[in-house]
């Protein structure tokens, strides 16, 4: 976080952290060099970090927490993904009732804490950590992840037997029925189960299944982004891809044509749809499913970000008798949702709205949608 070299200069010399001879030195430096101030006060050694950051903290009037040797509980680590809390150096380790506590690098970054408090509908303390503060705690959550997968594979995956690829055509029944009892092995079943479900408590919006020569990656789209979420040994494949392929009603014994299908998962706290689509590539075939959640309202165009000329703009022009109006981006970005909440806007009594989709992502009342 960023604190004037002048008012920096005043505190480190009256605390008697360095001389100031040696703070002109660096500032030297770090003129020649063209870099940060902060960085060659550390990596110079003319200052220890900690001592840094307890000073910056003290200058803010911030709480400084030091979390390089903490464990934090899972549950309050997953309160902030790990896409947010990597891409904004922010980490959640602690909370009591409706206070939760974050470590940052930047504790005026404003936009981040509210968005926090948003989305997990908590009051927001900020504290400000040291940069290895917030690498330790974000090793928690490969950890995390790493120890619900690997702990099911290592005492169950000696269960699964391996299964071979068949090319004979003579051997394909034979191949199906070992594929159906595959689809039905108790550790494959837990697999996929735990993958749905951690991608759906890490708010994703598409899980990526692809096959490599040694290994399987496990990519998530989270925020339009995609993440590496698990690697996992290729003798499970089949199991999985077959898993996936029975949940879907898919044609398990086809591997050269593209397929698409969709299922269902639903609890007391939400219900998802997962629309799959099956695309065989030379290493075998990938799967990706977007998850797409049936609970959800409607959001405005308010809660999607638009505001002011823009915002008006719309309205103005969804009101007319007739045009095109045309929502494009890359994958993840919001056009269906920007589509559904237009649509949710225009969906009167008095109006008729048919839709041609591919495919229909969400089921609306009072509109006809066609695939």
């Amino acid at each position: 976080m960023y604190v004037e070299e002048k008012k920096l200069k005043k505190f480190l010399i009256s605390f008697n952290l360095i001389s100031k001879e040696d703070f002109n030195k660096a500032q030297k430096k770090s003129e020649e060099k063209n870099e940060k101030l902060e960085n060659i006060l550390i990596g110079e050694k003319f200052i220890e970090i900690e001592d840094l950051f307890h000073l910056k903290a003290y200058i803010l009037g911030i709480p400084f927490i030091d979390l390089e040797k903490e464990k934090i509980p899972v549950d309050t680590l997953k309160i902030i993904p790990e896409p947010i809390a990597r891409k904004h150096d922010i980490v959640a380790y602690r909370k009591k009732g409706k206070k939760l506590e974050v470590a940052m690098l930047n504790p005026k970054d404003l936009q981040t804490i509210e968005f926090i408090k948003k989305k997990a509908g908590l009051k927001v303390f900020p504290r400000l950590t040291t940069p290895e503060s917030i690498r330790s705690v974000l090793m928690q959550y490969e950890e995390s992840l790493e120890t619900e997968f690997g702990k099911m594979i290592k005492k169950k995956i000696g269960d699964f037997k391996e299964i071979k690829t068949i090319e004979e055509k003579s051997a394909k029944k034979k191949a199906k029925g070992e594929l159906v009892k595959a689809a039905e092995e108790l550790p494959i079943i837990r697999i996929v189960d735990t993958l749905l479900k951690h991608s759906i408590l890490q708010n994703a919006s598409d899980i990526h299944i692809e096959p490599g020569e040694k290994e399987i990656v496990i990519r998530y789209r989270i925020d339009g982004i995609l993440h590496d979420a698990m690697i996992l040994p290729l003798r499970v494949y089949l199991g999985i891809v077959a898993r996936i392929k029975v949940l879907a009603s898919l044609k398990l014994d086809e591997h050269r044509l593209p397929q698409d299908g969709r299922f269902k998962i639903q609890t007391e706290d939400y219900k998802i749809s997962f629309r799959v689509s099956v695309l065989p590539t030379f290493l075998g075939e990938k799967i990706v499913m977007r998850l797409l959640p049936e609970t959800s309202k409607a959001m405005t165009l308010e809660d999607l970000g638009f505001t002011g000329d823009t915002l008006e703009k719309i309205h103005f022009n969804i009101k007319k008798p007739n045009g095109l109006i045309l929502v494009t981006g890359p994958t993840g970005c919001g056009k269906t949702t920007t589509l559904y909440s237009i649509m949710d806007i225009l969906n009167t009594p008095e109006v008729n709205i048919s839709t041609v989709e591919d495919p229909v992502e969400y089921t609306m009342p009072r509109i006809n949608q066609t695939q």
